[in-house]
């Protein structure tokens, strides 16, 4: 089954959310959405979640599920807005408790921060399904750039988040607590497993030197032909040594800190103040 795909780009974080729609349906699932937020002024924005809204009634759709590939470093998931709006559930790999006990730490969240994946509806692991209307989703475990990293198959669609990025980019950096240069060359393996026809939707797209346009849509014939990191055959060895030369050279993301804390809770803010007010922390020489 060939689902219809209909994203969205976020000039801000670069990234790329998707509505997945189910061709013989209304059913429809939502991945990886960003909620907007100024780091300047610590203020929050739905304009980004606000245009699939706005795509999702116009067209009548149902969203069954609102997916996050993994916990996102650079920008916030916008999943409970979505949910609250639209309904759905929401899922993420079941490694989100690897990432909620390392950043639980880092954040020094305390006892009231439940570290066991419970903000989420659905925890996937490696060989699950789930349904999109007719549509079946199946989940592959892909770490590496994180230790929850998933990729969803849907048809002939596979979202794979941060793991791979358009041909010309490469791959995603794996020096995050839990990153193994290691684990993505295997994970990215895996994916180039299947079917050359497989449509793959990237998680971001930079534009890089050459190019004039921003794309997010490639196939596994053409990753497995031309990706500057891992085609035409690219040993492990070779991988790993570039993968980690290349990550030691490379800022934070911008929004790594409000992002982390948002998005380990399932897109929830940290519980208010007395006084109803919500704090980000800024931990001092932890990452």
């Amino acid at each position: 089954m060939q689902p219809a795909v209909k994203a969205f780009f976020d000039d801000a974080t670069n990234t790329i959310s998707y509505v997945v729609r189910d061709p013989q349906g209304s059913s429809c699932a939502i991945v990886d959405s960003v909620l907007d937020f100024d780091y300047a002024s610590g203020r929050t924005d739905t304009r980004s979640a606000d245009e699939v809204i706005a795509y999702v009634e116009a067209e009548g759709l149902k969203v069954e599920w609102i997916l996050e590939t993994h916990v996102h470093a650079d920008h916030l998931s916008a999943a409970p807005y979505l949910q609250e709006r639209l309904g759905g559930k929401i899922g993420i790999g079941e490694n989100i408790t690897i990432v909620q006990d390392t950043f639980g730490k880092v954040f020094n969240e305390g006892t009231e921060f439940q570290r066991d994946g419970s903000q989420f509806d659905a925890l996937f692991t490696e060989g699950d399904t789930f349904m999109v209307g007719q549509m079946r989703g199946e989940v592959m475990h892909t770490p590496g750039h994180t230790p929850a990293c998933l990729t969803y198959v849907i048809g002939d669609a596979a979202f794979v988040g941060d793991t791979l990025f358009m041909p010309d980019f490469g791959t995603a950096r794996c020096d995050f607590p839990g990153g193994s240069s290691e684990n993505l060359y295997n994970s990215v393996q895996r994916i180039l497993a299947l079917p050359e026809e497989t449509r793959i939707f990237v998680g971001h797209d930079y534009l890089p030197t050459g190019r004039d346009e921003y794309k997010w849509e490639t196939t596994v014939a053409e990753q497995k032909a031309s990706n500057i990191h891992v085609g035409a055959g690219a040993s492990k060895d070779d991988f790993v040594s570039m993968r980690d030369a290349r990550d030691a050279k490379l800022a934070m993301p911008k929004l790594i800190l409000p992002s982390l804390q948002v998005n380990m809770r399932a897109g929830q803010m940290p519980q208010p103040d007395d006084n109803g007010d919500v704090f980000l922390k800024v931990p001092v020489n932890k990452l």
